[in-house]
Formats: C-alpha cells, structure tokens, sequence
C-alpha cells in the first residue's frame, strides 16, 4: 500500500511558496554551480568532452530547476511529477546516442546536492521560527529527493527505449568512441561496422546545433560539406540530438567561405573542421582538430558558424582560461577595443600583410591614405606603441575576431 503523501501546514507551505518563486528566478553564479557539479559528474561517462551534449545537460537541469520550482509555486508541498518536458527527453535521445546506460544519470545526484545546500540557505532566510524551519526542511528534503529520484527513473527508461530504437547506431558510435580512444579493435572489423574505408586521406567535421536544431538542418549541412568538398561518400555518426560527427575520404580541407556559403542564415548550425590526415592517426587527429575547435567556438559564443582548425589553433590555446584571455585582450588593446570595426579590421589585415600598407589597401579594396589614416587611429588608441609589441596585438585581435564582442570591463573598472 502506497503512503500519503504529508500535507504541510498552511505557514510552511507559504514558505515554500516563497521560496519557490525565488528559485524561478535563480542568481546566475546558481546556476553555474548546478551545471558545473552536473556537468563534471557527466564527464565520468562522456567518452568526450562535447559541447553539444554540454549544453543539452545544462538546458535539462535549467528545465528540472524550473519544473520544481513552477509547481511549488502554485501547489507548495505536493509531491512534484517527474519532469518530462522535452528538454528532459532530449538528454535521453544525447546519452542513447552516446552509448551510455543509466548510469550516466547519476549526474543529476550532484546537481540535487548543490540545489539543497542553496535551499537550505534560502530556508533560514525565510523564517527563524524552529518549529516551522524544521517542518519546512523536512518537507522540502522529502519533495526534492523523492522528485529527482522520479525524473531519473522516468529518464532512465525512455534512455532504454532510446537504446533499443537506435540499435546499430550506437554500435557504431561505440566503434568510433573505441577508435578516437585508441583502444585495440580490428581495422576490419571496424570498418565493417562502420561502412567507411580507415585507410587513406580522411578530413573529420562537426556539425552542430547549441540550440537544438531538428536533425533535417543537420542532415543538410552534412550533405552540402560532403558537396563542396568533392567526396564521393561520408561516415556520418550521430553524436547527440544537436550533433553529428562526419569523416570525408578527401586530404584537402573545403575553405571556410564555401561552406558559409551553403549554411541557411536562418539556422542555428555551425561547423568545425580539422586538419586532412591519413590512415587511423589522421582519422583520429583530424576529429580531435575539430573537436577543439567546436570547443573553443563554444567557449567564446562565438558568432563565426564555421571554422578551421588552422585558423583558430592559437586562439584556442589562448582561450583555454577566458578570464585571463579577456585579461590579455583588454590590456592589450585597451582603447582600440571599443573603436570603429573598420579601424580594427584595418589594423588586423595590416599585421596578417607584415606591416605593409600597400597590401593592406589591396587586401581591404581601400585607397593607401585611408589605410594609413587608420591605422594613425589605431595605434594612438593602443596602451603601447605598435612596433613595440605587435605580436602580442596581433594575437588580441584574432581572439576578439573570434570572440565577436568585446570582453566585459575589468570588474573594478580599470584596466589591469
């Protein structure tokens, strides 16, 4: 026989309340703290570290956040459902695809851990009655526990069906995952699972979505890439709900504005292309020259959909540490970081032209006085003179080209 669910007093289920409508509107420092105990959790599991199941994982825990919280609001105390919104289920379809069990869930058990301690905190703020802040931690304990055990159930399942609907899929990723960690498999025997050739040129992409683009504007962006770049075939493993992974037999990489090119302006996808390599090392270092790359671009948010591991291979070792890297652009360019885009853009293809303005206006279709008036700007905006450091300013503006906007101001206001 099933128990009741208790019914709080009518004083702690107007805490609860109270409580709860905070917690719709949760500091972002919150947050953060929720995705990185979750996310952390996860990695445990991940075969890799991807963007695209990262962000699925952080909209989800916003979801099951949110759910909790909505429901106290207008019925304080009550035992929450699970939450089955299709943030939720996509964590399911992300896990699935991975290859992963149930298991994976378990990162939810940290978030839950972090959302209590932020409860509790927000409990004692809201009475210092004993006996009302005594119920009210017990029936909160009771309501989040029991709701996160019943989400991870109803997850856990739907991750089963999902398991089972996508059958060879996952063996497929399962070899890929065993072949980019090195691990002893066959050649033949892989190459069978995957329908793909492991000898010869290879060139790896992802596409993605950071906001969950429906597989069809995936499917076709894969397709114009595997267009572009003249490969007569393409494996094509789906690495989440928002992502795929794709290998051309070709050794020279597509340039970035023919993909740009074919991208619908109006869809959420981007793509990260490594180098060609060859054979199993260059089909695993080719997909691991994307994989940073896609991270970088993620890390920054930046607004640049396609990108080459050639071109973003310094930013990406810059930008490992945001803080620091929005620390070094903001000293380094100081006053040029809030000018005209054309006096930037000015001042970048001079230094990429080694310093001549001849090449530069040829470059930027622009007359020679117009350049040189620009670049006057630039350098008296400069905290240091140019010739004295242009590597250093070089490198700062292929992190702001990449990051898109200027980094937030130093937190006292000053330059460092």
């Amino acid at each position: 026989m099933t128990t009741p669910w208790p019914t709080p007093s009518t004083a702690v289920q107007e805490l609860i309340r109270r409580g709860a409508e905070i917690m719709l509107d949760p500091r972002a420092d919150w947050l953060e703290e929720l995705y990185t105990a979750t996310l952390g959790r996860l990695q445990a599991h991940a075969p890799v570290d991807d963007p695209a199941l990262a962000a699925s994982m952080r909209t989800g825990s916003a979801a099951i956040l949110r759910d909790w919280a909505v429901f106290n609001v207008g019925d304080p105390g009550r035992r929450v459902p699970p939450n089955l919104a299709p943030e939720t289920l996509h964590i399911a379809r992300d896990l699935a695809r991975r290859g992963m069990d149930p298991g994976a869930l378990d990162a939810y058990r940290l978030g839950q851990s972090v959302a209590w301690r932020r409860w509790m905190r927000l409990c004692f703020d809201l009475t210092s009655d004993r006996a009302e802040l005594a119920e009210l931690l017990d029936v909160s304990e009771r309501s989040i526990s029991t709701y996160i055990d019943d989400t991870i159930d109803a997850i856990g399942q739907q991750l089963d069906r999902e398991r089972v609907r996508l059958g060879g899929a996952v063996d497929r990723l399962s070899a890929v995952t065993l072949l980019l960690e090195g691990a002893p498999i066959h050649r033949a025997r892989a190459e069978m699972q995957l329908g793909y050739g492991l000898t010869g040129p290879h060139t790896a992409a992802i596409v993605w979505s950071s906001t969950g683009a429906d597989a069809g504007a995936l499917e076709s962006v894969a397709e114009a890439l595997t267009r572009v770049s003249d490969a007569a075939r393409r494996l094509t493993i789906v690495a989440g709900s928002a992502a795929l992974w794709v290998w051309l037999p070709v050794d020279t990489a597509v340039t970035t504005k023919r993909v740009t090119e074919r991208l619908d302006p109006d869809a959420d996808v981007h793509v990260a292309i490594g180098r060609p390599g060859r054979d199993l090392d260059g089909f695993r270092r080719s997909h691991l020259d994307a994989l940073t790359t896609q991270r970088m671009l993620a890390r920054l948010t930046s607004p640049q959909r396609v990108a080459h591991y050639d071109d973003v291979a310094l930013v990406a070792l810059m930008t490992g540490d945001p803080t620091r890297a929005d620390e070094f652009v903001r000293d380094t360019l100081g006053a040029l970081l809030h000018a005209d885009p054309e006096t930037r853009r000015t001042l970048t293809t001079y230094l990429r032209e080694q310093c001549n303005t001849s090449r530069t206006a040829e470059r930027l279709f622009t007359h020679r006085n117009t350049v040189i008036r620009r670049l006057d700007q630039a350098k008296a905006l400069l905290p240091r003179p140019l010739a004295t450091n242009p590597i250093a300013v070089a490198a700062a503006l292929e992190v702001l080209h990449w990051r898109g906007t200027p980094p937030p101001a130093d937190p006292k206001g000053q330059p460092r």
